[in-house]
């Protein structure tokens, strides 16, 4: 992104117009303060999860092909799909169309749209990448030191890494590079990749809360006083769902879990309500951080 002023294709997907557009207000007020201009693709659909795949490989690939058939008619070499799971539907029906020529010919003509799989999908953690770490160091107003942080990607940022591409699979770091920025502090723990049960939160609630639980759980063990996220099923998860956990298993985590853009957001100088924080459901004051014990002399 060479210049900070070129808008970048937005693909929202159904959450963040839905349940969850505070993480859209986040996002768009800190990309906002770092000079990143988003255009909404026009006339985008649902790109199918987490359904379509169960059902119909042809409707799987052809939903979120269509709005790569949108982005790349616009003349967007990029898409910026915020939610993990329509990142992750984008990359492969692009991987898809990639690999087969007459599949790429017969979705064409399903969608009414020339696709040609071309346009580059990324995530939230790649557009503030692209946006420059120093950059953002340059803006930090208010450094956010009584914050320790663990880093929560899920399963769905990083796999299936052959098609998603993104950081290591296993430890993925960048996360931490953009907290750190912020002037927090990040926890090394063992759950940052694991899943908290994701789209199961209606049809299998007691294993999400299970999964989840041991997540809250291990994140405060290595002294993370919050979580971060960029999923919006992963902050249901861990956020709506936190009271519900703490009575099923007779626990107390009072946890905060924010998205990556409400920490980028304060660190710049906004307010909780500019950026959707006070719609969070776990809405408390970071534990203080622990602070390390001066070895004796």
């Amino acid at each position: 992104m060479s210049n900070p002023q070129s808008a970048i294709g937005y693909y929202p997907g159904c959450a963040l117009h839905g349940s969850s557009n505070d993480y859209e207000k986040s996002i768009r007020a800190c990309l906002d303060l770092l000079g990143v201009q988003l255009k909404e693709l026009d006339d985008w659909i649902c790109c199918g999860a987490t359904a379509a795949h169960s059902l119909n490989h042809t409707l799987a690939v052809a939903l979120p092909a269509r709005n790569l058939g949108i982005a790349e008619r616009d003349g967007f070499d990029e898409v910026f799909a915020p939610c993990p799971m329509c990142s992750m539907e984008l990359l492969k029906a692009r991987k898809h169309l990639n690999d087969d020529a007459v599949l790429r010919e017969e979705i064409s003509d399903i969608v009414e749209v020339k696709v040609n799989g071309r346009a580059q999908v990324i995530n939230l953690i790649q557009l503030l990448m692209k946006a420059g770490l120093e950059r953002i160091r340059e803006r930090v107003k208010k450094p956010l030191e009584n914050l320790s942080a663990a880093c929560y990607y899920g399963c769905l940022l990083t796999r299936p890494p052959k098609v998603v591409q993104f950081d290591d699979y296993e430890h993925p770091h960048s996360m931490e590079d953009i907290v750190e920025a912020l002037g927090a502090r990040t926890v090394e723990w063992n759950y940052a990749t694991e899943c908290c049960g994701a789209g199961m939160t209606m049809a299998a609630e007691a294993t999400v809360l299970s999964l989840s639980n041991k997540i809250l759980k291990n994140a405060a063990d290595h002294g993370a006083n919050c979580i971060v996220v960029a999923c919006p099923m992963c902050h249901v998860n861990l956020d709506m769902k936190q009271p519900d956990i703490e009575r099923a298993f007779g626990v107390e985590h009072g946890l905060m879990v924010y998205y990556l853009s409400d920490l980028v957001g304060l660190a710049l100088g906004l307010d909780k309500s500019q950026i959707g924080i006070d719609r969070h459901f776990v809405v408390l004051e970071p534990k203080p951080v622990p602070q390390p014990v001066a070895a004796e002399e």
